[in-house]
Protein backbone atom coordinates (compact mmCIF):
# COMPACT_ATOMS: atom_id res chain seq x y z
CA UNK A 1 0.00 0.00 0.00
CA UNK A 2 1.39 3.71 -1.07
CA UNK A 3 2.31 5.75 1.87
CA UNK A 4 1.79 8.85 -0.26
CA UNK A 5 0.63 11.27 2.37
CA UNK A 6 -3.30 11.79 2.25
CA UNK A 7 -5.18 15.22 2.66
CA UNK A 8 -8.31 14.81 4.11
CA UNK A 9 -10.17 17.57 6.37
CA UNK A 10 -11.07 17.32 10.21
CA UNK A 11 -14.59 17.46 8.52
CA UNK A 12 -13.76 14.29 6.39
CA UNK A 13 -12.16 12.61 9.05
CA UNK A 14 -15.41 12.88 11.19
CA UNK A 15 -17.68 11.10 8.73
CA UNK A 16 -14.85 8.46 8.54
CA UNK A 17 -14.19 8.08 11.85
CA UNK A 18 -16.02 7.32 15.39
CA UNK A 19 -15.77 9.89 18.12
CA UNK A 20 -13.29 7.83 20.13
CA UNK A 21 -11.46 7.06 16.98
CA UNK A 22 -11.35 10.58 15.94
CA UNK A 23 -10.15 12.01 19.07
CA UNK A 24 -7.23 9.51 19.34
CA UNK A 25 -6.16 9.27 15.64
CA UNK A 26 -6.38 13.46 15.28
CA UNK A 27 -6.68 14.94 18.52
CA UNK A 28 -3.83 13.12 20.03
CA UNK A 29 -5.96 11.22 22.60
CA UNK A 30 -5.41 8.38 24.47
CA UNK A 31 -7.05 5.21 25.62
CA UNK A 32 -7.09 4.53 29.35
CA UNK A 33 -4.55 1.46 30.32
CA UNK A 34 -5.95 -1.91 29.88
CA UNK A 35 -9.05 -1.39 28.32
CA UNK A 36 -8.38 -1.01 24.35
CA UNK A 37 -10.21 -4.52 22.50
CA UNK A 38 -7.19 -5.57 20.97
CA UNK A 39 -4.58 -5.33 24.26
CA UNK A 40 -5.13 -9.21 25.09
CA UNK A 41 -5.55 -10.20 21.06
CA UNK A 42 -3.52 -12.91 20.31
CA UNK A 43 -4.73 -14.30 16.90
CA UNK A 44 -2.20 -14.30 14.46
CA UNK A 45 -2.40 -11.77 11.39
CA UNK A 46 -1.79 -7.66 11.13
CA UNK A 47 -2.29 -4.75 12.40
CA UNK A 48 -3.45 -1.77 10.19
CA UNK A 49 -3.79 1.78 10.89
CA UNK A 50 -7.75 2.36 11.58
CA UNK A 51 -7.62 5.75 9.49
CA UNK A 52 -6.05 4.82 6.13
CA UNK A 53 -5.70 1.16 5.55
CA UNK A 54 -2.02 0.78 5.80
CA UNK A 55 -0.27 -1.85 7.21
CA UNK A 56 1.98 -1.23 10.34
CA UNK A 57 2.78 -4.16 13.14
CA UNK A 58 2.43 -7.79 12.71
CA UNK A 59 1.12 -10.06 15.26
CA UNK A 60 4.51 -11.80 15.17
CA UNK A 61 5.99 -8.37 16.54
CA UNK A 62 3.19 -8.14 19.35
CA UNK A 63 4.43 -8.98 23.11
CA UNK A 64 2.77 -8.48 26.62
CA UNK A 65 4.88 -5.27 28.00
CA UNK A 66 2.20 -4.99 30.86
CA UNK A 67 1.78 -1.69 29.98
CA UNK A 68 -1.95 -1.30 29.52
CA UNK A 69 -1.54 -0.69 25.37
CA UNK A 70 -0.77 -3.33 22.28
CA UNK A 71 3.07 -3.36 22.14
CA UNK A 72 5.22 -4.20 19.37
CA UNK A 73 8.94 -4.45 19.15
CA UNK A 74 8.68 -3.38 15.29
CA UNK A 75 6.87 -2.48 12.37
CA UNK A 76 5.98 -4.47 9.85
CA UNK A 77 7.57 -1.71 8.03
CA UNK A 78 9.89 1.09 9.03
CA UNK A 79 8.79 3.77 6.64
CA UNK A 80 4.69 3.31 7.46
CA UNK A 81 5.53 4.91 10.79
CA UNK A 82 6.60 8.07 11.49
CA UNK A 83 8.07 10.08 14.79
CA UNK A 84 8.54 13.09 16.22
CA UNK A 85 9.41 14.31 19.79
CA UNK A 86 6.30 15.16 22.05
CA UNK A 87 6.71 17.31 24.96
CA UNK A 88 3.27 17.31 26.40
CA UNK A 89 2.26 16.75 29.82
CA UNK A 90 5.71 17.20 31.24
CA UNK A 91 7.50 14.63 29.83
CA UNK A 92 9.80 14.38 26.48
CA UNK A 93 8.55 11.16 25.00
CA UNK A 94 8.33 9.67 21.12
CA UNK A 95 5.25 10.04 19.20
CA UNK A 96 4.07 7.34 16.90
CA UNK A 97 2.02 8.30 13.84
CA UNK A 98 0.79 6.54 10.47
CA UNK A 99 2.75 7.44 7.44
CA UNK A 100 0.30 7.84 5.37
CA UNK A 101 -2.74 9.42 6.99
CA UNK A 102 -0.61 11.03 10.00
CA UNK A 103 -3.10 9.67 12.55
CA UNK A 104 -1.74 9.67 15.92
CA UNK A 105 -0.97 5.95 17.16
CA UNK A 106 1.03 6.33 20.46
CA UNK A 107 4.32 6.67 21.48
CA UNK A 108 7.33 4.45 21.24
CA UNK A 109 10.39 3.66 23.81
CA UNK A 110 13.21 2.04 23.79
CA UNK A 111 12.72 -0.45 27.03
CA UNK A 112 11.35 -3.30 24.51
CA UNK A 113 12.87 -6.50 24.16
CA UNK A 114 15.47 -8.03 21.67
CA UNK A 115 15.72 -7.48 18.73
CA UNK A 116 15.08 -4.34 18.47
CA UNK A 117 14.97 -3.16 22.25
CA UNK A 118 11.55 -1.05 20.99
CA UNK A 119 8.23 -1.15 22.41
CA UNK A 120 5.85 0.65 20.26
CA UNK A 121 2.95 1.18 22.56
CA UNK A 122 -0.11 1.61 20.68
CA UNK A 123 -4.15 2.70 21.14
CA UNK A 124 -6.56 -0.06 20.19
CA UNK A 125 -8.76 2.37 18.29
CA UNK A 126 -5.76 3.69 16.39
CA UNK A 127 -5.78 -0.06 14.47
CA UNK A 128 -7.72 -2.30 13.21
CA UNK A 129 -6.76 -6.19 12.83
CA UNK A 130 -7.00 -8.48 10.32
CA UNK A 131 -6.73 -12.07 11.10
CA UNK A 132 -4.85 -13.91 8.84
Amino acid sequence: MSTTKLKISDEEWRTRLSPDRFHILREKGTERPFTGKLLHNKEKGTYHCAGCGLELFSSDSKFGSGSGWPSFFQAVVRDNIRTREDKSFGMVRTEIMCAKCGGHLGHVFDDGPEPTGLRYCVNSLSLEFSPG
